[in-house]
């Protein structure tokens, strides 16, 4: 009994983070472990979420890559070879679904109950919304000031963190070393705009 109780307070993946966390998970969920896929979604959807929008699809249309994704992840665990590279194989897939889905409008995607439980919307809670609406509304205004390619490895850097640096430079197709020094660019030009639009105010 006791045993049971340390394991369930101390999931394989506990103190982990980055590609280890994820790692540790994909194991997990290899195994059944629904917490261990509930993980995995809630660390990640995010990051899907943003790739998908990033590539040009809408709000709605980015629901069904978010879905399709981790529908494609969950029906094929036993096949993943690199677990440790799990959010650069969401990253390459999220971006191929949304380019597939440009134009076109995604069939619904047949989710079973169980899926579902484990699927939370990629769109922030209405709450949370109110909340940051006013703090982020100039911000998100000099966001969409900036280039596209500053627009995306920003969202990817920040979702991603550091420690995934080499799996953004994949997706973006850039070289490792030349990424931290792009978003200190980008960030330098937001910070820029912000003083800009404070002084005019």
């Amino acid at each position: 009994m006791t045993e049971t109780r340390t394991v369930e307070a101390d999931p394989p993946w506990e103190g982990l983070h980055g590609h280890e966390l994820y790692a540790a998970c994909v194991h997990a969920a290899r195994a059944g472990d629904r917490n261990a896929m509930n993980r995995l979604v809630s660390e990640l959807t995010p990051l899907v979420w943003h790739v998908a929008r990033a590539n040009g699809v809408e709000s709605s249309t980015a629901e069904d890559v978010v879905q399709t994704v981790w529908l494609a992840l969950f029906s094929n665990l036993a096949k993943v070879t690199e677990p440790r590279a799990l959010a650069g194989w969401l990253i390459t897939t999220a971006r191929r679904e949304a380019q597939r889905s440009h134009g076109r409008k995604l069939s619904p995607v047949p989710l079973t109950d169980e899926m579902a439980e484990s699927m939370p919307s990629g769109n922030p809670a209405p709450e949370a919304e109110a909340l940051r609406a006013d703090r982020d509304r100039q911000l998100w205004h000099v966001f969409t000031q900036l280039p596209e390619r500053c627009q995306e490895i920003l969202r990817l850097t920040v979702l991603a963190g550091r420690a995934e640096y080499r799996l953004v430079a994949e997706a973006l197709r850039m070289p490792h070393g030349s990424i931290g020094p792009t978003r200190g660019r980008c960030l330098k030009t937001m910070r820029e705009l912000l003083e800009t639009e404070g002084g005019g105010a």
